[in-house]
């Protein structure tokens, strides 16, 4: 979420500059088979990784096995290319799920007028976009990757109230209640969070990178792709890339 760095003391936009990423991005993944059995698939995954001399010999996956807590865990911008090839295959022959994404172009203006310059605030906005139509699903609990002070109890609380807003605003949507429970955790300690993750890196390699290889790979489980500022795209809804209206670097006009 960096927008600032600090160069002779002063401080300075950072985005697109110094590897800085031009967009933010969450995800949202509904796995729709038991999820206890969608876990065993990716540990065995992860297991078979570890044990695996070739991968072994990555110095990614060496960090990963000796950091996580539970030994090897995927994580996409570090793993190598041939690791990553195999778990999106795993993602999309294996597991039954879908995943939706907000994409939150950083905008300078808009980040310190809407969220007055605070990674929090600029968060719960994106948070809230993903929840905002599940009134449907009764007791519903999201795992969470712990992401500092974005993901405490009050900014989440900050994200379901903005959610509820947004709601009744809107005709098309259910008034959201404050059923909605979060399950904060390290990334590394629910083997699922890897679906979303690993997601997330592939509609942002479109976004970054102008790259959509990974994308095609997966867009069957990607059911939308919401990106929220882009105003050039707001007539008819057309900043929302779903199987009817597919997300490519023509359509969002990826330039570097």
């Amino acid at each position: 979420m960096t927008f600032y760095t600090r160069k002779h003391g002063k401080r300075i936009p950072a985005v697109g500059i110094d590897g800085v990423s031009s967009c933010f991005m969450m995800g949202m993944v509904h796995v729709k088979e038991d999820l206890e059995s969608a876990r065993n698939k990716i540990r065995d995954f992860d297991h078979e990784i570890e044990s695996s001399v070739f991968f072994r010999s990555f110095l990614s996956v060496q960090k990963s096995i000796r950091s996580g807590r539970h030994g090897f865990y995927t994580h996409a911008k570090n793993d190598p290319a041939e690791l990553r090839y195999e778990f999106f295959k795993l993602m999309l022959d294996d597991i039954d799920f879908t995943i939706q994404v907000v994409v939150g172009r950083k905008i300078q203006s808009l980040y310190e007028k809407q969220h007055h310059g605070k990674e929090s605030e600029f968060y719960a906005d994106l948070l809230s976009h993903l929840i905002k139509d599940k009134a449907s699903i009764n007791g519903l609990i999201v795992d969470v990757a712990q992401r500092g002070s974005s993901t405490s109890n009050n900014n989440l609380h900050h994200a379901l109230e903005i959610a509820h807003s947004r709601s009744i605003n809107n005709r098309r949507m259910r008034e959201l209640g404050d059923g909605i429970k979060f399950n904060v955790q390290p990334y590394d300690e629910d083997p699922l969070l890897s679906l979303s993750d690993y997601g997330l890196w592939a509609v942002q390699r479109v976004f970054e990178r102008g790259d959509e290889k990974f994308y095609q790979l997966i867009k069957a489980k990607i059911v939308l792709v919401h990106d929220l500022y882009d105003q050039s795209n707001y007539a008819q809804y057309k900043n929302y890339y779903t199987p009817r209206n597919p997300l490519s670097c023509e359509a969002i006009h990826y330039s570097k």
